[in-house]
């Protein structure tokens, strides 16, 4: 991406008779998984002990600079951003070590209405599913879910992003070593017909999608809704009337929008300001930010899903609108040699005044996420808050939020009228952020795809089976009744 040289090579899976090698595959699984509860219960451990192994090995210095060099290479970020995509994929797998993965996966037991009898509530696995994995974050994702699937007992079949896909290779390889059972998993190159043709023939009883919404909304079609989605997000964050710790705030706005360039799902896509804090100088301030990052350090660098053009033609429409005007930015980078088919631009920010957003005639236009590094950026009062949340109501995707403020009332009233799945409040609020310790996913959709935490791996990658139990004794003196 930074030169346009030849660097890996990619398998390019399309033919029928490779297509039915993956077929034939999953069908080796039965809808009861490869292990569930009653089925198999020792590969529970196995899969703790492997993720004690990996997660020591990605502790090894060696084998950690191998996936920060790894994932920079095919998907250029900073230094400390592609670490951190290590670090969490390290500590997930140390969460789950050991017992943890049957812990994850305990039953609950209910009384019965009779002697003998009493119902278990059991968290059943799919049996075969897919994954299909995005590029921004080449490890983070497709690691996460992965063993997500495979601890509650799935076999999967997993389809990294092509131009990114040698890092979940690298990341199986590893597996492999630390003893995961080889045909637990299978992983697929391919572009998206044959993907999809491979998709309409497996007999797949669950597929999880991150990527874009349009995908999303076709892959649900094809699966007749057997799909759960991390799809786009046009995320927000609020800043409160209350200002405090301006400098502190400001950086992290800079880093909610324009981290990894803006390729983020959770990245700033709109900034609604209370006025105190633009009388503050947050404009200049997060210009000035903006403007420390450089092509050298990787803290701006290739977008891989939007050339200059399409960048440039997006800001150009937004700017017609009225009132609205260019806060930083808006050029294409220089002296550099990032092919044409991706995009380099400036870190740029866009002032669209609120009822302008309010307009049915642009608010499609201004919440249309350009993933890149470009956020929209307005300003409203005490009396105008109403309509921000009305703003926040018809944005249609619901992934995460900020909400950034001290005033427990105001932090109350935004909280409460809102939706986004992962949402952040208070004085260090942030947008983006998928760590392991805490759920991270989108709300307001049944197809909603969490990561990270139990309760994201359970509404994943399990399904609820209920067993009841009623062994008698039959009661004594009993007859045969009247029919009823």
């Amino acid at each position: 991406p930074l030169n346009g040289e030849i660097f890996v090579q990619v398998p390019n899976t399309k033919e029928d008779s490779e297509l039915d090698l993956f077929v034939q595959s999953l069908a080796l699984c039965p809808k009861s998984g490869l292990h569930n509860p009653l089925k198999n219960p020792e590969r529970y451990r196995l899969y703790g002990e492997v993720c004690h192994k990996a997660a020591i090995a990605l502790a090894n210095s060696k084998i950690k600079d191998f996936f920060i060099h790894l994932i920079q290479r095919v998907m250029p970020k900073s230094t400390p951003q592609a670490r951190a995509e290590v670090e969490v994929t390290r500590i997930f797998l140390q969460n789950f070590s050991g017992d943890n993965c049957r812990f994850l996966c305990r039953s609950f037991t209910v009384p019965g209405d009779h002697y003998g009898q009493y119902s278990t509530g059991n968290r059943w696995p799919y049996g075969p599913v897919c994954i299909i994995c995005p590029f921004n974050f080449p490890l983070e994702i497709p690691a996460l879910q992965l063993i997500g699937a495979l601890i509650t007992g799935n076999k999967v079949l997993i389809k990294g992003d092509s131009r990114v896909s040698v890092v979940v290779e690298q990341f199986l390889r590893l597996l492999l070593k630390c003893g995961l059972p080889p045909t637990d998993v299978d992983l697929i190159h391919a572009d998206g017909p044959p993907m999809e043709k491979l998709i309409r023939k497996a007999p797949l009883r669950m597929l999880q999608f991150t990527g874009s919404s349009r995908i999303a909304n076709r892959l649900a079609e094809i699966t007749k809704g057997k799909i759960k989605i991390e799809d786009a997000g046009f995320d927000w964050k609020i800043l409160g009337p209350d200002v405090h710790d301006f400098e502190y705030v400001s950086w992290v706005c800079d880093q909610d929008a324009y981290a990894c360039s803006g390729q983020k799902c959770s990245a700033q896509s709109i900034l609604f300001a209370h006025e105190n804090w633009v009388k503050a100088g947050l404009h200049s301030s997060l210009g000035e930010l903006a403007n420390r990052r450089k092509l050298e350090d990787l803290t701006i660098g290739p977008i891989l899903t939007w050339s200059n053009d399409k960048i440039k033609a997006h800001i150009s429409e937004v700017l017609k609108i009225p009132g609205s005007f260019l806060i930083f930015g808006g050029k294409p980078l220089e002296n550099h040699k990032i092919p044409s088919v991706y995009g380099a631009f400036e870190a740029t920010a866009v002032f669209v005044p609120l009822d302008q957003i309010l307009d049915p005639k642009h608010f499609e236009l201004v919440t249309t996420e350009l993933f890149g590094p470009f956020q929209i950026i307005t300003t409203y009062n005490d009396t105008t808050l109403k309509d921000v949340l009305e703003v926040c109501e018809r944005i249609e995707h619901h992934l995460t939020a900020a909400v950034v403020s001290k005033d427990q009332q105001f932090l109350n009233h935004v909280l409460s009228n809102t939706v986004n799945g992962t949402t952040y409040a208070g004085l260090r609020a942030r947008t983006t952020g998928a760590p392991q310790n805490h759920f991270f996913g989108p709300a307001g959709d049944p197809r909603g795809a969490g990561i990270g935490s139990p309760e994201a791996i359970l509404n994943v990658w399990t399904c609820h089976r209920e067993i009841i139990y009623d062994h008698g004794p039959i009661p004594q003196g009993w007859t045969l009744p009247s029919a009823t």
